[in-house]
């Protein structure tokens, strides 16, 4: 049985990373699963990994084939402070793309970035 190869140097449009997509998805998710939620330091952790987890399986499911994808979650304590984040990232800026949200309640933010990097 021989194989054939799969060498795609770029995405056809219809596969491509879409933030807008992405970004609606993930407003999606974290409104779902943090509306009304109090700020738990004992529970934190568990919650950013299982918010991530479920953001990017959801991603996945959008078809990006090729596509090597990122979550970062954080989450703290909303006090009126303010919060500062930066990414820096090396890649391809017609292929890679990234999407983010924040969210903020009365007892906690959270922001979200999931990264989409081209598989070559």
């Amino acid at each position: 049985m021989e194989e054939t190869a799969t060498y795609l140097i770029r995405p056809n449009h219809k596969h491509k990373f879409k933030p807008a997509i992405v970004k609606s998805c993930i407003r999606e998710i974290v409104r779902e699963r943090l509306s009304g939620m109090r700020y738990d330091p004992e529970g934190v952790t568990e919650l950013t990994g299982s918010l991530a987890e479920c953001i990017k399986d959801r991603v996945k499911g959008l078809g990006f084939d090729r596509y090597k994808l990122v979550v970062q979650v954080v989450i703290g304590e909303q006090r009126g402070q303010g919060v500062k984040m930066s990414l820096r990232c090396l890649w391809d800026a017609d292929t890679d793309n990234y999407a983010e949200e924040v969210f903020i309640n009365d007892s906690l933010f959270c922001a979200v970035t999931v990264f989409g990097s081209y598989y070559y």
